[in-house]
């Protein structure tokens, strides 16, 4: 690959990444671990991530068990549950809280997947912007004379490439979240 062209690829690689970070958080009507990464527990007077407060487990295909390492921090743990976006009131026995997913509705399903749509475009619509900067700093250096106009053809059909394999990836994964959620 171009020089010229690794920070626009990178870039893009990072919406794809965000993205996939996104769809991760969205549960699916099974236990995923992962809708707990954006939460932060009060901890020693610190925001600290859960993980490392706590050990996840998914015992069972619509439970999350958390154990926490400090068991005087479970009331912490649950408190940060509660607040955050999970949407499941968790359960306490004193030791360890456990999160259990109810079946999700058919309704609910179709909300889900238009919000994946909905992710999976802004992911796309950030490619393309990072494809336009790429081209407007092509014709900068075209118009400065540092490459000939057969480069910037090359350079400018590489990125309209590149933009459009990173849509197709975008595309794949809303596919695959979005089959995942309508598997009942």
């Amino acid at each position: 690959m171009n020089e010229k062209l690794k920070n626009f690829a990178d870039r893009m690689e990072k919406s794809i990444e965000s993205m996939a970070n996104d769809l991760n958080a969205i549960r699916a009507g099974r236990a995923n671990p992962h809708i707990l990464d954006r939460i932060t527990v009060m901890y020693y007077g610190s925001e600290t991530p859960l993980q490392q407060v706590a050990n996840i487990t998914v015992p069972e295909a619509r439970m999350i068990q958390i154990q926490p390492f400090d068991p005087s921090s479970l009331k912490d743990i649950e408190k940060a549950i509660m607040i955050s976006d999970v949407g499941i009131n968790p359960t306490n026995d004193g030791k360890t809280i456990r999160l259990v997913f109810p079946e999700l509705t058919e309704e609910h399903r179709k909300e889900l997947v238009k919000d994946v749509k909905n992710k999976g475009e802004a992911c796309k619509v950030a490619i393309r912007n990072i494809r336009r900067d790429a081209n407007d700093s092509i014709k900068k250096l075209l118009k400065s004379s540092e490459i000939s106009e057969d480069e910037e053809k090359d350079l400018t059909d590489e990125i309209q490439k590149m933009t459009d394999d990173y849509c197709s990836k975008a595309d794949e994964a809303v596919r695959k979240k979005t089959k995942e959620l309508m598997t009942v």
